[in-house]
């Protein structure tokens, strides 16, 4: 294969480790409404779609995994952030942020039950941020690990 070969072509999921699959199960599919994907077989691992990726819940004591949560946040968009943030906190959800806003987007992280980070997402302007809008940005993430 030559380097000019584009050899990866997309993703086809993302794996975030659960501790308890039937409440990380209840959360993704109730809480954040995700469409159900399936059940890999026996195993306790779901999937949802998102619409882009699909995420795959693994109860990692079932594959033979230490459990450590992801601490970087997936982020999902959303069109409308403050209804989305609304709605979301109306289920129960507890960010762990304040609002983050960039100069170009805002986002909110919160967690899954596992520790999990996830965030929701929306970019609202072209362009790259101003050096001081993303300093303020990176100082208000840097509270959530």
């Amino acid at each position: 294969m030559t380097t000019k070969t584009q050899l990866l072509k997309g993703v086809d999921f993302i794996a975030f480790p659960t501790k308890d699959a039937e409440a990380a199960k209840k959360f993704y599919g109730e809480t954040l409404g995700l469409p159900f994907g399936k059940q890999w077989g026996e195993m306790p691992a779901y999937e949802f779609e998102t619409g882009a990726v699909t995420i795959a819940l693994m109860q990692v004591d079932a594959f033979n995994i230490d459990f450590s949560p992801n601490t970087l946040p997936f982020e999902f968009h959303v069109d409308d952030f403050e209804a989305a943030k609304a709605e979301l906190e109306s289920r129960g959800v507890e960010f762990v942020t304040e609002v983050i806003d960039s100069g170009v987007c805002k986002q909110a992280i919160f967690q899954d039950p596992d520790g999990n980070a996830l965030a929701i997402h929306h970019r609202y302007a072209d362009g790259t941020a101003s050096q001081e809008d993303m300093d303020a940005a990176t100082e208000a993430a840097a509270g959530t690990a």
